[in-house]
C-alpha cells in the first residue's frame, strides 16, 4: 500500500524536494547577509543615539525580503491542501480507480490512512524544513526588531508552520473525499484554508490565553513612539504603541485616547490637535500634534502578552491545528467506511 502511494506521488515529491532546494540555497545566502548586516550592526550601535539609527538602517535593510518570504512561507501549506491533498482521494473517485485497490485486501480506511500518512508526513517534512530555515536566517533580524507576534512573522517562524501544513493537508483531502471532483475541490480547498488562515490569527489566536492589562500615559514622547494617529472610521485612536517595560510585547488591544476621567477624548478635540496644532516648533514623529495631545492628560487602556508567552502561544496554536487534522482524518475514515461507493 506505502508503495503504490509512493509510486503515485514520486512526482510530487520530486518537485517538493527542488523547490525546497532552491529555498534553502537562498535561505543559507541570505542567512549570511543578514549575520554579517548584523555585526555592522552591532558596530555601530555604540550609544543610543547611533544605536537608533543604525537600528532602523538594518531593520530597512530586510524587512521587506523577510515579510516576502513569510508571505511565501505562508503559501506553502495552502499550495500542499491544494495540489496535493485535494486530488488524492478526489482523483480516484473522479477516475474510478479506487475501484481496483477496494477489491483487493486493503481495507477502505487503511488505504485512506495510507496515503495520508505518507503524503501528510511529506507535507509536514517540507513545509516544516522551509520553516526552519527561515527562522535561522531571520534569527538575528528577529532578535533586534522584536515583532514576534506579529501575524506573518508569527506564522513563518519555529513550529506553528507544522500546524499549519497538516490541517491544510486534511481538509484538502476531507474535501475530496466529499466532492469527489478534482477542480473544485481544489478551489474550494484554496478557500477554505485562507479563510481560515486569516479567522484564526484575527478571532481565536489573541483569546487563546487571557491578557495583562496596563494603562499608559500619554505624553508627548509616548506618542511620538507610537506608529499612528487616527484611523479611518475617525475616532481619537493611536495605534502601535508600546509599553516601555516590555517594549516586545504583543498588544492585543489599545483603547482610545481617554482622559483624566477614563472617557473617550471628543473627535473635535482630536482632530484640532490632529489638523491645526498650536506651533511649538517641537520634532518627532508627530511633532506639535503630539504637544497639544499630551496637553489634554490622555492615556490608554491596553491588554497585552509578554514576551514570555510566544512559545506557549506556538505549541497551543500547533497543536490546535493538528488536532483539527486529526478530527477531520477521523470524519474522512468514517465517510469513506460508510458512506462513499
Amino acid at each position: 500500500m506505502m508503495w503504490l502511494s509512493w509510486r503515485q506521488f514520486r512526482v510530487q515529491a520530486l518537485f517538493g524536494a527542488g523547490a525546497l532546494a532552491v529555498i534553502a540555497v537562498y535561505l543559507l545566502y541570505l542567512g549570511g547577509d543578514i549575520r554579517d548586516a548584523h555585526d555592522v550592526y552591532q558596530a555601530n550601535c555604540d550609544n543610543s543615539a547611533n544605536c537608533a539609527q543604525a537600528r532602523s538602517q538594518f531593520r530597512s535593510a530586510f524587512q521587506n525580503t523577510l515579510l516576502f518570504l513569510a508571505t511565501g512561507l505562508a503559501l506553502i501549506p495552502a499550495l500542499i491542501g491544494t495540489f496535493w491533498g485535494a486530488p488524492l482521494i478526489a482523483r480516484e473517485l473522479e477516475n474510478g480507480t479506487h475501484r481496483l485497490v477496494w477489491n483487493q485486501s486493503v481495507t477502505r480506511p487503511r488505504w485512506l490512512l495510507g496515503k495520508i500518512l505518507l503524503i501528510g508526513a511529506a507535507s509536514v517534512i517540507v513545509t516544516g524544513a522551509a520553516a526552519a530555515l527561515l527562522t535561522w536566517a531571520a534569527r538575528p533580524f528577529d532578535d533586534v526588531v522584536k515583532e514576534q507576534f506579529d501575524t506573518f512573522v508569527f506564522g513563518a517562524r519555529n513550529i506553528a508552520p507544522i500546524g499549519y501544513a497538516a490541517l491544510a493537508f486534511t481538509i484538502g483531502t476531507v474535501v475530496g473525499l466529499l466532492l469527489r471532483r478534482t477542480l473544485p475541490a481544489m478551489a474550494v480547498t484554496l478557500v477554505v484554508f485562507i479563510a481560515f488562515q486569516f479567522f484564526f490569527p484575527n478571532v481565536v489566536r489573541p483569546s487563546l490565553m487571557p491578557p495583562d492589562r496596563t494603562t499608559l500615559p500619554m505624553t508627548a514622547e509616548a506618542i511620538n513612539s507610537a506608529q499612528n494617529l487616527g484611523s479611518i472610521g475617525g475616532g481619537s485612536v493611536i495605534g502601535g504603541v508600546r509599553i516601555p517595560d516590555a517594549p516586545d510585547a504583543w498588544i492585543a488591544e489599545t483603547s482610545p485616547l481617554r482622559t483624566a476621567d477614563g472617557k473617550a477624548l471628543a473627535s473635535s478635540e482630536f482632530n484640532s490637535c490632529l489638523d491645526d496644532p498650536p506651533r511649538t516648533g517641537a520634532g518627532g514623529t508627530f511633532g506639535d500634534t503630539a504637544v497639544c495631545l499630551a496637553e489634554h492628560d490622555l492615556h490608554v487602556d491596553v491588554l497585552y502578552h509578554p514576551s514570555s508567552r510566544y512559545w506557549a502561544f506556538q505549541w497551543l496554536e500547533t497543536a490546535i491545528y493538528v488536532a483539527l487534522s486529526g478530527i477531520l482524518t477521523a470524519f474522512g475514515v468514517w465517510r469513506i467506511r460508510r458512506r462513499v461507493s
